[in-house]
């Protein structure tokens, strides 16, 4: 296999890579106290890529399961029951039912999607804000959180899809609290990423061979 097609299926990280800032993300979140961004080349025209992350379900990953799991055994105990068992649904809706809203979309190329919250707690919350409303949150004790998801065509039938995640503490605080819990969660968060992008890329494939 030659290089350019290595280079088409590999996912990168922000570390060497040639990034791409969307403008929907530095219009809600531009300046951040954390942030994580991922890429990767898909052979597919930038519409079918981004209904491909619109579809995506993380849960059909075994080691993601795991990672919610583990992520959620505070909330389990509490509740000192286990939570129902829902249908299969795709990762954007299974946010946005946790209280994560859809900042901004431009259909079929980029999405940005935001909420304030506690990350750090036992029990995390998302408390959803429209556009306006996020831009202009600044409560002590909170996060600020926008991730986006962009399709951008670079060539004939190839497209860059890209995530980003952006964090922003409304004070020191906060800022300091959120540091530590980023420490712990971050490399669990970076491995979702990429898991996210490679069962996009090999959705993408399937569909290809498929046609």
């Amino acid at each position: 296999m030659n290089s350019t097609r290595r280079g088409l299926s590999a996912v990168q990280s922000a570390q060497g890579a040639v990034e791409h800032r969307g403008p929907l993300l530095d219009k809600y979140l531009p300046s951040y106290d954390v942030r994580e961004y991922h890429q990767a080349r898909v052979r597919a025209e930038a519409a079918n890529a981004y209904a491909a992350f619109r579809s995506l379900d993380l849960k059909r990953s075994r080691i993601v399961r795991l990672l919610f799991g583990i992520r959620t055994l505070p909330s389990r105990f509490r509740r000192r029951e286990a939570p129902p068992d829902t249908p299969s649904t795709s990762f954007l809706e299974t946010a946005l039912a946790l209280g994560w809203r859809v900042l901004e979309e431009v259909p079929g190329r980029e999405i940005v999607v935001g909420a304030v919250t506690q990350p750090w707690a036992p029990v995390v919350r998302f408390h959803g804000l429209s556009g306006p409303e996020f831009v202009e949150f600044a409560e002590p004790g909170f996060t600020k959180i926008a991730w986006g998801f962009a399709a951008s065509p670079e060539a004939l039938g190839v497209t860059r899809v890209a995530t980003e995640t952006r964090v922003a503490a409304t004070d020191p605080v906060s800022r300091r609290r959120f540091r530590r819990y980023w420490r712990v969660v971050s490399p669990f968060v970076r491995l979702t990423r990429r898991i996210s992008l490679r069962m996009i890329q090999r959705e993408l494939e399937r569909s290809r061979r498929a046609a």
